[in-house]
Parts: structure tokens; C-alpha cells; sequence
């Protein structure tokens, strides 16, 4: 028998959904999603009160899109009986969210894999009852992943508590040992390959999402693209190169960053590097874009920007920036050039969507799409446009 301790102070306030008509999931049997790989290992992922919000943004990638695991649920009680892909993005792709994780494990054959935690939040540590949750999962025989400041390996509860039931705790923040950690060699420019950083006017913003769509786009159109992942999700869903950029020692982020890019171009000789952005760089409360800039010296930027938020996530004393102020904030601090805009839609109709890239291609006099609603040859053209010498390969799909 595992005791459940429960301490730690509740987490920040939760941010509301965006509204969005939603259909509920299928009843009784609940249909698993066609794994990618046979071997692919099953997870449920907890998202109480913030799935589809700007704090589930962990979840919400992981149901997009998981190389790495098999999503066969989400826990959100506010959303219980709805489709997950529904909420999302309007489209049903049968993965069920369910009220709590006894009911989550009542509809799935067996025990899954793993327990992934989904919530990003500012605090960046577990409330009593999201601890109470985990040692569930655990006591269940559970893998644990942890995307969060707080590693739970570091907590002697946790710890043997994973012990006892002969599970695993991955906490994915963990940076390298500080005597691995590498300081920037200026080595990145041995990297001959265009590198494109896509970054945004805010956090939580869509700029990994972009970035993923991009390089399956990119690599589907015969120009072999590479992602650099800079965050902890990025990492759960199973990216092949990336690192937790706001876990790594301010002194060795830019060189950490470097790293990588050039492990990825060295190991796969792609056509194109894309780096995720995190943050933005004109948000004071954050300092990441300015490593990546510094680390990844790219060739190119896509931005990101969500025209009707109003406030910039967590702070609504503080207004978002214009992408045209956004701009000419990175060309000043970095040596590249912003390509295109990439549009947030979050509460946006269709048309409203239209409108703003229609609007923005007006007053930026650069390309401007959506990734999720539009055709996602637009972003193709969008890096082609700029990078002529990246040739295309009709037909070919490049892994």
C-alpha cells in the first residue's frame, strides 16, 4: 500500500477554453488510435481543467501529435465525454477525455504505459491534489513523465513511492550534468544548411505546432527538414533532437542550443533546420528567444502571432505586441530576417482569419498563413520563397 501525501500549494488559477462548438466522444468501447509503430508505448495524459486552454498546451500537442506514445485519453472533468480532437480543432480523431483517471482506466485494456503530466503551468510545480493524482497513477503500476520545474525524482516521496511499485519517473526538464553542459563555440557556422527559428509575440502561442506542421510539410514536399525542439514538450512527443532550453544554466543555453543543431546536422545531412521557438523576445518575463537567437544564428524567422489576444498569457496588465513591432525587434537584435507570419487563430472565425492575412500581408509585405486551417503548401512556398536553393522532390517523402 502507497500513502499519498499531499502538500505543495495549489497551482495558478486556470485560463478558460476557447469556445468552439464541440461533439461528444464515441460511447462505450472506446476505439484506440492506430499506432504510428508497433512498439509504440501507451500513455494517458492528466489535463484537468486546462485542456484546449493555454496551460494544457502540453496536452494539446501531445493529442495533435506524439511520435513516441500512444495517446489513449485525456483527464479534464470540465470536458469529460468529448472528443479530444474535437475540442481542439474540430475534428474527431477518437481519443476520449474522461472525468478522472479511475474512469480513464476503466475503458482501456490494461494498465497504460504511462501517466504523463500535460499542464504547463507558471508555477511550474504540482498542487496537493495533482500530487494525489500522480501517486494514483503510480500506485497503479504507471510510468511517470514530468515536464515540469519540479523534478519529482528529487522528492523522496516520489521517489519511493516509484520504487515500491517498480515504475520509472521521467522528468524530462532535467538538463545534463553541469560538467557535460557546453558553452557556444561559434561552431554553428559550420552548419551550411539554412536554419529557420520560428518564433513568437507571446508564450504558449502555437510556435511549436507550427514548427512541427512546417518540417512534416517540408519533408513530405522532397526537402529533407529537420526539427530542433526547445521544450519540454517537444521532448515528450518524441522529437529526435532538442533540449529543455529553460532548464539549462543561462550561461550555457546559446552553446547547449548550438550543440544540438549541429548533432542533428551532422547526424541526418538535412536541407533545412527548423528551430522551435519559446517566449517571445520583446516579454520581459522571459529570455529564451535571445539564447536561440544567439545559439541557432538562423538563416530565416517565422513569426507567430495571435491577433485577437489581447494580453500577453499570465500577465494581463501587459498588451501584446504588434508583429510589426515584433520585427523590427529581431532584425535589431539579430543578424537575419523575418519571412513570414504565421497566424494563432484562437477565438477567430474563418473569415476573421482571412481578413488578418490578408491585412498583415498588406502592412508586413511578407507571406502570412495558418498552419492549422490552411493548405500547408503555403508554408512550403513561405521558406522556398526565401531559400530557392532548397530544391523540391515531387513525391518523395523524406524521413
Amino acid at each position: 500500500m502507497i500513502t499519498i501525501p499531499l502538500t505543495r500549494p495549489p497551482i495558478s488559477p486556470e485560463i478558460p477554453p476557447f469556445p468552439r462548438a464541440l461533439k461528444p466522444a464515441a460511447k462505450h468501447a472506446i476505439k484506440r488510435p492506430q499506432r504510428q509503430e508497433a512498439q509504440t508505448a501507451t500513455a494517458i495524459v492528466y489535463c484537468e481543467g486546462h485542456f484546449g486552454a493555454i496551460d494544457g498546451k502540453t496536452a494539446n500537442g501531445l493529442v495533435r501529435h506524439s511520435e513516441k506514445y500512444t495517446i489513449l485519453s485525456v483527464i479534464d472533468s470540465q470536458k469529460a465525454g468529448l472528443d479530444a480532437g474535437n475540442v481542439l480543432d474540430g475534428k474527431t480523431n477518437d481519443i476520449p477525455i474522461f472525468a478522472d483517471l479511475a474512469e480513464a482506466l476503466a475503458h482501456t485494456q490494461g494498465v497504460p504505459d504511462y501517466f504523463i503530466y500535460g499542464i504547463a503551468p507558471a508555477a511550474g510545480i504540482l498542487s496537493a491534489r495533482e500530487r494525489a493524482v500522480v501517486f494514483e497513477a503510480i500506485s497503479r503500476g504507471m510510468n511517470i513523465v514530468n515536464g515540469l520545474h519540479e523534478f519529482l525524482n528529487d522528492d523522496p516521496e516520489f521517489a519511493a513511492a516509484a520504487k515500491t511499485a517498480n515504475v520509472e519517473i521521467l522528468d524530462i526538464r532535467r538538463p545534463r550534468p553541469k560538467n557535460d553542459l557546453r558553452l557556444f563555440s561559434g561552431r554553428i557556422n559550420e552548419v551550411t544548411c539554412p536554419r529557420i527559428a520560428v518564433l513568437g509575440t507571446d508564450c504558449a502561442i502555437g510556435k511549436r505546432t507550427t514548427a512541427s506542421i512546417l518540417t512534416r510539410a517540408l519533408n513530405e514536399s522532397g526537402v529533407k527538414a529537420v526539427m530542433v525542439t526547445t521544450g519540454q514538450t517537444g521532448l515528450i512527443q518524441g522529437a529526435r533532437h532538442g533540449l529543455a532550453m529553460d532548464a539549462v544554466p543561462s550561461q550555457f543555453c546559446a552553446g547547449e542550443l548550438e550543440a544540438t543543431i549541429i548533432e542533428a546536422f551532422e547526424g541526418e545531412n538535412p536541407d533545412v533546420i527548423i528551430i522551435e521557438g519559446q517566449g517571445a523576445l520583446s516579454h520581459p518575463a522571459f529570455c529564451t528567444t535571445a539564447f536561440i537567437l544567439r545559439g541557432s544564428a538562423p538563416d530565416g524567422v517565422i513569426l507567430q502571432h495571435a491577433p485577437n489576444r489581447k494580453h500577453r498569457c499570465d500577465f494581463e496588465q501587459m498588451e501584446m505586441p504588434t508583429p510589426r513591432s515584433e520585427i523590427d525587434l529581431i532584425s535589431a537584435f539579430a543578424d537575419t530576417k523575418v519571412i513570414g507570419l504565421t497566424i494563432n487563430h484562437e477565438n477567430m472565425s474563418d473569415t476573421q482569419v482571412s481578413t488578418a492575412i490578408m491585412s498583415y500581408e498588406g502592412e508586413l509585405g511578407i507571406p502570412v498563413t495558418d498552419a492549422l486551417t490552411r493548405p500547408t503548401e503555403l508554408l512550403v512556398a513561405m521558406v522556398l520563397s526565401s531559400f530557392p536553393q532548397l530544391k523540391r522532390k515531387p513525391g518523395a517523402i523524406v524521413q
